[in-house]
């Protein structure tokens, strides 16, 4: 797979795996503070579960269209946003692990850990953006018939300039009196 595959995918997991948890916590946040990993035996607020929910669809939207788009600074906006909160979340999960049977401790840290990780790991795929994208530009331009923008209507002037007939009252522009 390409660069731009395991970029595409890796945005598009993480905005699924976003709007699937902010569905849920926003939805049925009851439910979603019974997952031991979440509600860490301290007291319920559906407030807090709401308003969580609301920013994690919120961030999978600016995923989703980092996948959609795959434009260096969409890809990166999305992954900064997703990263600080993702970065934050597991020093806090790192802090409250008394709070965690051991058991539910090993997949809540490989959970966090991999949500860290894989932004990550995705951001210097980035880079490898506006070069395929200028890459593909030029290309596009070289193979146009009419090419840029600019460069078309000088080519309209030219031929304008070449066609129209010469004249005693008028000089050619082109020559120097």
């Amino acid at each position: 797979m390409t660069a731009r595959t395991w970029l595409r995918a890796g945005l598009a997991f993480l905005a699924a795996a976003q709007f699937t948890v902010g569905g849920w916590a926003l939805l049925l946040p009851r439910s979603f503070f019974a997952i031991p990993w979440v509600g860490m035996h301290m007291a319920y607020n559906a407030h807090l579960m709401r308003d969580y929910g609301a920013m994690s669809l919120a961030t999978s939207v600016a995923l989703g269209v980092g996948a959609v788009r795959l434009r260096r600074s969409a890809a990166r906006t999305a992954l900064a946003v997703y990263l600080a909160f993702a970065a934050p979340h597991l020093v806090i999960h790192l802090q409250l692990m008394h709070h965690l049977a051991p058991a539910d401790r090993v997949p809540l840290l490989t959970a966090l850990t991999a949500a860290v990780a894989i932004p990550l790991a995705l951001l210097p795929l980035t880079g490898r953006l506006d070069r395929r994208a200028a890459c593909a530009s030029a290309t596009r331009r070289s193979t146009h018939p009419v090419g840029h923008p600019r460069i078309a209507l000088r080519r309209v002037r030219t031929v304008a300039a070449s066609a129209a007939p010469a004249s005693a009252d008028r000089p050619d522009r082109r020559q120097k009196p």
